[in-house]
Formats: structure tokens, sequence, C-alpha cells
């Protein structure tokens, strides 16, 4: 099941959030929140959120872009949309965007049907957002693939407390070795962060029905995520 729900954002603004639901009601569970490639919250996204669900978590896909243009759902295989995306990307300010982040995580820690934790799943640019989330939130935890400009923010690791995993491809044409080895070494003092990096991989190689998509290294990511929000957001956690 899934629906469109409203987040405010203060100042009389607000914008939407894809929200799936289990299949299954009962008990108050946690919640993931999927956050967005560049492209907005298109079908991939909202796949991801459906899986989430599935695997028994309130999983919302807020709309990050909504201030430039909400209800945006780009083609990343389409070249005219790619650009269209790189443009919006640079004009978004980091700090509204984790601003619509706390307002996420506040909305669905009010709702009846979470029990207040709350994770987080980002993707490229959602990447970046979500360890950002991990130095500058309460959210519960946290986890990024090949988020672009990590390297560039690291000042900000000492504020990680809670735990957080990266992926990242090995053969990503926009994050080189040299930014992974630099992520690694400013997460090495911190007893939770996990990094993985995967042979062959290149950008994008967890989107859903992406061209530079990995089956290998996608279902092993998946999976290690799936492990690790289990292990932090699940029963007894």
């Amino acid at each position: 099941m899934a629906k469109h729900i409203r987040i405010e954002a203060g100042e009389g603004g607000g914008f939407k959030a894809y929200l799936a639901l289990p299949a299954s009601g009962g008990a108050a569970r946690p919640a993931v929140i999927v956050l967005q490639e560049i492209f907005g919250v298109n079908p991939g996204i909202r796949a991801i959120a459906d899986r989430f669900a599935a695997q028994g978590y309130l999983a919302a896909a807020p709309d990050l872009f909504w201030r430039a243009e909400p209800g945006l759902a780009l083609d990343p295989e389409v070249p005219a949309e790619r650009d269209r995306a790189f443009g919006l990307m640079r004009g978004a300010k980091i700090d509204d965007a984790i601003a619509d982040i706390e307002a996420t995580i506040r909305a669905l820690r009010a709702r009846a049907d979470c029990d207040g934790r709350v994770g987080i799943v980002g993707y490229c640019w959602g990447g970046l957002l979500a360890f950002l989330s991990a130095a500058r939130t309460d959210v519960t935890t946290s986890v990024g693939y090949y988020g672009g400009g990590i390297d560039q923010r690291l000042g900000e690791a000492h504020a990680i407390a809670r735990p957080l995993m990266l992926h990242f491809g090995e053969a990503d044409a926009y994050i080189p070795p040299a930014s992974i080895a630099a992520i690694v070494a400013a997460l090495a003092d911190k007893a939770q962060p996990s990094v993985y990096t995967y042979p062959g991989a290149d950008h994008a190689f967890a989107r859903v029905g992406g061209a530079h998509r990995d089956e290998g290294a996608a279902a092993l990511a998946d999976e290690r995520t799936a492990a690790f929000l289990a292990r932090h957001l699940g029963p007894g956690a």
C-alpha cells in the first residue's frame, strides 16, 4: 500500500512524501526515509521505498526539490532530463534539504504506526545527505550509496555518533579511489561506521533499472543494508 502525505516545513510551507506501508498492520514499527538521487522521487526511488515496506518498515521518500519543482520525477537515462537534474542539484541548498529531512523524521515519529526509530537510506545526492544527516540530526541510523561530495565535508565526521554504513563502487566515474580512501580514514576512529567498496562497480550501481546497475554489487549492498537496518532498527535494537 502506498500514498502521498504532506510534511509541514514551517513558515506555511510544506512538501509531499511518498509513503509505502507494510501489507500487515499490527504494532508500531520503525521507519526508513529513502533519500532521492538528483532525479526526484521517480519510479526507481518509489520502488526502493516499496521494497523497504515489504521488509516491514514504514518507508517515506520526501520530495527534496519541492522548492524548485515540486513532484519532480526525471528519467536518469534521458540526457535532457539528466542535464535538468544536474541544474537543479546545483541550485539546491544542503541546509534546506537537511531541514526537510528533519521535518520528515518528526512527521514519521508523530505517527501512531511508527515506534520512534527512524533510519535513512540515501542514493547519490541522497547518499551525501545520509552522511550529513548522521552528523546533523538525531536519526537512529543512516546508510549512503555512492554519495558524491562526502570527501569535501569530512569536517563534519566528528559529529557522527549513530551507526552509519556507506557503499561505493570501486570504478565510480564521479568518486575516485582517493576520495573513498579519505572517507575511510576520516571514519577510522568511529566505533560504528562501516564502509564497503565493490570491485568493478560504477556510480549508481544499485539504481533500479539503471544503465550502470551491477546486479551482483547491488544485491550484496542491499543485503548488507537490510542486515544493518535489522540490527539497528529491528526488534530489540
